[in-house]
């Protein structure tokens, strides 16, 4: 897959579409909740799905990118799809797609409609890799488009202005049908694009909100009222705006797809995905998050305020150098004491002193350390921690995977 086409990122519609024509999935026998944004794709779906799953209905999900297997980018009523599967769907996109030539993230794609199809699911909730108007995924249109956080990221892609990044994403959008954006402060894109293509825009806040307290939250809409919900296993103030949008999209799937309070509840509690403020076993604390962009970011450093420790918070940071790092390290310091900062590999992978280079453009003060590697950055740093201290791993999906993946090998 990752050798049959020249470029890893080419975005486009045309090969998926010839391939997935050859192989019959131009039109497929479930309704489609396609999920943009730049943060809190990822947390969405998995709310979304988990709130189906507990009502008993067979979703299906596609996600990515992955932290430790491929399989995690499928899942099927909530579980990551097996190798023999997997390997049958990728069999037969090889042997539909001829000479054409597809990148990695078109063939996976063109695979995992294929096994949602094999699977007969009631419901497919399909996470956009990047942006949303050329993305592969948006070969198929969405009876429900939903927009999660815009930030700014991918920026040789989708330009570098969240107007430009928005109208985008708001290229899954489609006429007639319902369109979900959860991010709270919306660049002016995403209502234009929903008026030239004619799509029913639904905005936090406006047409859907909801307001927190000690106990839980409450959620409403034009329509319908949530009262009493649980806070979502997730961890993050964010969380609630992507669990709004969630509630949104169920209201307008009601009809065909009925959801009870207790199975909201019991989804919310039991949707969680690693390496989203990812809580390790043990002392000192371990905290493992993918933040990988400002936006994302800020939110790590605001949820790392709202649950302060008593002793330090010690970071451990590998990042991919196409990244805006700088703006990242910016917002992360005001929280940080210690760095322990990271090379990862690959040809995207920036070195610890390119990382530290962006730290002092930062105004970076804390005391920093290079290191080779995650691992060696992650076993320093819990050396260093003291029982009442913090260790936070962030920066990149390739950061926290290798983390867990010394965890598995150490258990």
């Amino acid at each position: 897959m990752e050798t049959i086409h020249p470029r890893e990122i080419e975005l486009g519609l045309a090969r998926t579409g010839a391939v997935g024509e050859r192989m019959g999935l131009a039109h497929l026998p479930f309704p489609i909740v396609t999920v943009a944004g730049t943060n809190g794709k990822g947390s969405t779906v998995a709310l979304l799905e988990h709130c189906l799953h507990a009502a008993g209905y067979r979703v299906g999900a596609y996600t990515s990118p992955h932290l430790l297997a491929y399989n995690e980018r499928v899942r099927l009523t909530t579980e990551p799809v097996g190798d023999a599967a997997l390997c049958e769907a990728f069999e037969a996109v090889e042997q539909a797609r001829g000479a054409t030539s597809l990148s990695y993230f078109e063939f996976g794609t063109l695979a995992a409609l294929e096994l949602l199809r094999r699977a007969r699911v009631d419901i497919a909730i399909l996470e956009v890799g990047l942006g949303g108007r050329l993305d592969a995924v948006n070969l198929w249109d969405a009876d429900i488009a939903m927009i999660s956080a815009i930030g700014i990221d991918h920026t040789d892609w989708l330009g570098d202005t969240r107007e430009s990044i928005g109208r985008e994403k708001a290229g899954i959008f489609r006429a007639g049908r319902p369109a979900i954006c959860s991010d709270p402060n919306p660049p002016d894109s995403i209502a234009a694009a929903a008026a030239r293509v004619g799509a029913q825009l639904l905005l936090v806040h406006r047409d859907f909100d909801f307001a927190a307290n000690d106990q839980g939250w409450n959620w409403r809409s034009r329509a319908q009222q949530r009262a009493g919900l649980p806070y979502p296993a997730m961890r993050g103030t964010y969380q609630l705006y992507n669990a709004s949008g969630v509630l949104m999209a169920l209201e307008l799937l009601a009809a065909r797809f009925p959801v009870t309070q207790t199975q909201v509840r019991a989804g919310l509690l039991g949707a969680s995905l690693p390496g989203r403020f990812q809580t390790l076993p043990g002392r000192p604390l371990r905290v493992l998050d993918v933040a990988h962009n400002p936006q994302a970011a800020q939110a790590l450093a605001a949820t790392l305020r709202d649950q302060p420790v008593s002793g330090k918070t010690i970071v451990v940071v590998g990042m991919l150098k196409d990244k805006p790092i700088v703006d990242v390290m910016r917002a992360m310091a005001v929280v940080v004491d210690r760095w322990h900062v990271a090379s990862l590999g690959g040809a995207r992978g920036a070195t610890a002193e390119q990382l530290s280079a962006a730290m002092a453009e930062a105004g970076i003060r804390a005391p920093i350390t290079l290191h080779a590697d995650v691992s060696a950055a992650y076993a320093a740093a819990c050396r260093e921690a003291r029982t009442d201290d913090r260790v936070v791993a962030f920066g990149s999906f390739h950061t926290v995977g290798a983390i867990l993946r010394a965890q598995m090998d150490s258990a």
